[in-house]
């Protein structure tokens, strides 16, 4: 063992003690962020408008700080872009995460002395979480490659900005830096293509021991390596056995990735925005990852299915179910008050809390009062591709309201790597596991309101070439799930 690993253990048996310390404390833990954040803000524009001091409770907070979208913060964000102080939070931030919006073109996220901090510890403690569970260590002495953003940053009024992963590449330890991969020019590429040939040409001779990245741009990654060394990645990279992962869930790629690197490997699960660093996977045995309680940001949670409800219940920590969908909302260290980041998550534990990543409040499908859901369309794929060698590179699903006949159906949009040997059997083994989860849809079907769903194959690649068309392959991008339009669907159908 490399004194590099024996270092690592030793300072992830540390960490785990601190973490268990605020994971065994979750009330009183909260309790102190969201005190220490009224305090923090008292004197801050926003402060001064929702009388943070008159806010000594959870309930006096929800009277005076109604929840947000962007969009309802925009005005407060827009002086801070404009160069003022102490508006959101006190101060000036470090960097503007700059991500791409609907409605209001970019978005400009804040990211503070206080909370950058944050992001980089918890990234961090994924991994030393993995060593001390595991015992596994010497991955620490080869080299690592992150798939992310370039790190090129701009200026707006004296405060850089760029993308989150592209701000966070500036921070990695000194330790790490001669184990990272790919080079700095390297990651400065801005188109993604040629950014990843470049990758494969720079590291196709390397030790990787730990890759990172969004599953589907990593896909691509590992699907051009196998071809140029018509070998699997495992084969490769013979020391590869950590893939760390976040943005999408791992289940519709596990058995393409498998495929692709030859043989299993470890992985392990982030739940990161440019909004804050909520959770990571800390046990490869228990479902779900570790809510990071003591990090800068106290969480409220909505029911999903009450959210457009007028004046729906906001919950704290302490009064949340296993299993429920819940929108989070968010107030930070960075000056996001009672903040809608669009995330819904259920809870699989409670002792500790560890949650998942259900879909988006936005993403979901209810054009017939279903109300749909990413968690239930990505596990009915994963029930029907069991015990076959079906294999999905990419799916995303729609309702077809008005068909040239017969009722309206759900439409399942897949680019298929192994497709079934029947379609129609294929199709009626996902309507099968979605009536299961989903008794709306259920009903809708006994009730003849609806139609088993219908598949239509996606030529491969043709995913990335609608991420292409709308300016967003790679990086951070992710396609979403599940529509309740067809924007999505009219391009394949302008394809045919």
């Amino acid at each position: 063992m490399s004194l590099k690993a024996l270092a690592a253990k030793i300072f992830a048996k540390r960490i785990h003690k601190i973490t268990q310390k605020w994971a065994t404390n979750p009330i009183e833990t909260q309790q102190k962020v969201f005190e220490n954040l009224i305090k923090q803000a008292n004197q801050t524009q926003f402060g001064k408008d929702h009388d943070f001091c008159m806010i000594k409770s959870h309930s006096d907070f929800v009277q005076k700080v109604p929840v947000r979208d962007y969009e309802g913060l925009k005005h407060y964000v827009d002086k801070v872009v404009k160069g003022e102080e102490n508006v959101l939070w006190k101060g000036k931030p470090l960097y503007f995460a700059k991500t791409s919006g609907t409605t209001s073109g970019a978005k400009y996220i804040p990211l503070t002395k206080e909370s950058m901090p944050f992001h980089i510890q918890a990234a961090r403690n994924a991994i030393l979480s993995y060593i001390h569970e595991t015992g596994k260590a010497d991955f620490v002495s080869g080299k690592m490659i992150f798939l992310q953003g370039s790190p090129i940053l701009e200026e707006k009024n004296g405060i850089k900005l760029g993308r989150l992963s592209g701000i966070v590449a500036h921070f990695v330890p000194k330790y790490l830096q001669k184990n990272r991969m790919p080079s700095w020019e390297t990651n400065c590429i801005e188109d993604w293509e040629t950014k990843v040939n470049t990758i494969v040409a720079e590291t196709i001779n390397e030790d990787m021991a730990v890759i990172s990245g969004i599953p589907s741009w990593v896909q691509m990654y590992f699907e051009k390596l196998a071809a140029k060394a018509n070998k699997p990645v495992g084969e490769i990279f013979k020391n590869f056995n950590l893939f760390i992962y976040g943005g999408v869930n791992y289940e519709p790629y596990r058995a393409k990735f498998e495929n692709l690197i030859g043989r299993k490997v470890d992985s392990i699960e982030l739940f990161p925005a440019s909004e804050g660093f909520f959770a990571y996977q800390d046990s490869q045995s228990a479902k779900g990852m570790l809510l990071l309680l003591n990090s800068g940001i106290f969480y409220e949670f909505i029911k999903a299915d009450e959210f457009f409800t007028e004046n729906p219940k906001r919950y704290t920590i302490g009064e949340v179910a296993l299993g429920v969908n819940y929108v989070l909302i968010i107030s930070t260290n960075a000056g996001l008050w009672a903040y809608n980041i669009g995330d819904t998550i259920q809870f699989t534990s409670l002792k500790p809390y560890r949650v998942i990543v259900s879909g988006r409040i936005k993403h979901y499908i209810s054009a017939f009062g279903e109300h749909v859901i990413g968690k239930e369309v990505e596990s009915a794929l994963k029930e029907a591709m069991e015990g076959t060698n079906v294999s999905v590179n990419e799916f995303t699903v729609a309702p077809q309201i008005n068909p040239s006949e017969g009722l309206p159906y759900h439409e399942w949009f897949i680019e298929f790597e192994n497709e079934p040997n029947n379609l129609d059997d294929f199709a009626l083994r996902i309507d099968n596991a979605m009536r299961k989860q989903n008794v709306y849809y259920d009903d809708l079907i006994v009730g003849n309101v609806l139609r088993t769903l219908v598949i239509s194959k996606v030529p491969k690649k043709g995913f990335q070439d609608y991420m292409k068309s709308i300016g967003k392959l790679g990086g951070q991008n992710k396609l979403p799930r599940l529509s309740n339009d067809r924007k999505i669907a009219q391009f394949f159908e302008i394809k045919e």
